[in-house]
């Protein structure tokens, strides 16, 4: 019997009479891979896929995978492209679904958002609130991530608190910034997640919802919730448990995506609310006593311009403002895993090592190292406390005048 393996059948065709066999790439040819074709391609998908997956986040709480998609939108179009007599090769398709599918990166960033209706409730009870929506969160990353079938290692977090939306309006959320990996479970490997890949967002939303919802009723059993207005009846236990009831059943939205411009967009955005609250000065037009007029960008709108123009009166704009002022000595940035406490500096020079990674540059001493601040020490004046008005460096003229010292001539 004949073993030999072949093509079948409806793979091929017979040569017609006088007809030469051409092969896709001739065994002469060397083909280019990487071209600007292959490249924009491969941007142009991600681009959309991404934005793809930011809405279905936002939106559902879940992403999906590119690969498959962008593979087969790529086959289309570089076929489509030889139809129309473009050239197009195997090996410019594979660069373009690389590029396409590809979202592997050194970190993730993870967005949990309360609903609505338990934002309300944190009107009223900030620290409380918020408190549990940093535990929480940090809670739940932690454990799937530490489940063997999921990523099983230790990772580090680092979580920044947002109260606002870009309107000013009560939207509070948690974004966070995680290592695409972690540490195994004896500290001697580095364990990283799958390319485009870091947990599951649907299972990540439904430990975040059980979690919360639990350390809610229990601040809630120790007396730690206040209530007003219509939703006083809620300091009834049984009331309160009711109106949980369908939160426990209601899609809560985590989205997970590696960035699109890397950790270092993710780190600029977040530094630039790190010690102000809601806007910056930058999105203010105008601003007098009966008005503020400011940039806002809304979401909602998906193919055209977002950014938009909103005036206030400056009443309700106060408001908004303050809605986002946090409760004394409430830190907004908090960090969790091997990123946290005294062991953060041993637990990343140890992971540097385990992945071969160069230690940073280390900035040169200035020459004339400037002295730390220190407000220790009362006003020679009033024996009050002092403040920090201004910083200038030596040799640079002052804004500010201090005020006139009451023993001057």
């Amino acid at each position: 019997m004949d073993q030999t393996h072949r093509l079948h059948d409806s793979a091929h065709r017979p040569l017609r009479d006088g007809e030469e066999y051409k092969p896709y790439v001739p065994a002469h040819a060397t083909p280019p891979e990487f071209t600007v074709k292959a490249l924009f391609f491969g941007v142009l998908f991600g681009v959309l896929f991404g934005a793809a997956n930011a809405y279905l986040g936002l939106r559902a709480g879940l992403t999906i995978s590119t690969s498959i998609p962008v593979a087969v939108m790529t086959v289309a179009a570089f076929h489509a492209l030889r139809k129309l007599g473009g050239s197009a090769h195997i090996l410019e398709a594979n660069m373009a679904q690389t590029v396409g599918s590809s979202s592997s990166s050194v970190a993730s960033g993870v967005i949990f958002t309360l609903p609505a209706d338990i934002a309300r409730i944190a009107y009223w009870n900030k620290r409380e609130v918020y408190g549990l929506l940093f535990r929480t969160s940090a809670e739940t990353v932690m454990t799937i991530a530490a489940d063997p079938k999921r990523l099983g290692a230790r990772v580090g977090i680092t979580s920044v608190l947002h109260t606002w939306g870009s309107a000013l309006t009560h939207h509070p959320h948690i974004h966070m910034i995680v290592p695409g990996g972690g540490l195994s479970p004896d500290g001697t490997q580095w364990v990283s997640c799958r390319p485009g890949f870091f947990l599951p967002i649907r299972v990540l939303s439904r430990l975040f919802r059980r979690l919360f919802l639990e350390g809610l009723l229990a601040l809630h059993g120790a007396g730690k919730l206040t209530f007003f207005g219509d939703l006083a009846r809620l300091a009834d236990a049984k009331a309160f448990a009711a109106w949980l009831a369908p939160l426990r059943k209601s899609e809560w939205v985590v989205y997970a995506k590696p960035p699109f411009g890397g950790p270092d967009a993710v780190l600029t955005y977040l530094s630039r609310y790190t010690h102000r609250v809601a806007i910056s000065n930058h999105r203010l037009v105008s601003a007098d006593a009966r008005t503020v007029t400011f940039r806002w960008k809304d979401y909602r709108i998906k193919n055209r311009d977002r950014q938009k123009v909103m005036a206030l009166e400056t009443g309700e704009f106060i408001r908004r403002f303050l809605m986002h002022v946090l409760p004394d000595r409430f830190h907004r940035i908090r960090h969790y895993g091997f990123l946290a406490g005294a062991g953060r500096k041993q637990n990343v020079a140890q992971i540097r090592a385990l992945l071969g990674a160069a230690m940073p540059a280390q900035p040169e001493e200035d020459e004339y190292p400037t002295p730390p601040l220190s407000l220790k020490q009362p006003c020679p004046d009033c024996g009050g406390r002092m403040y920090i008005i201004e910083t200038f460096q030596r040799g640079e003229l002052p804004r500010s005048r201090a005020p006139p010292h009451r023993t001057a001539a």
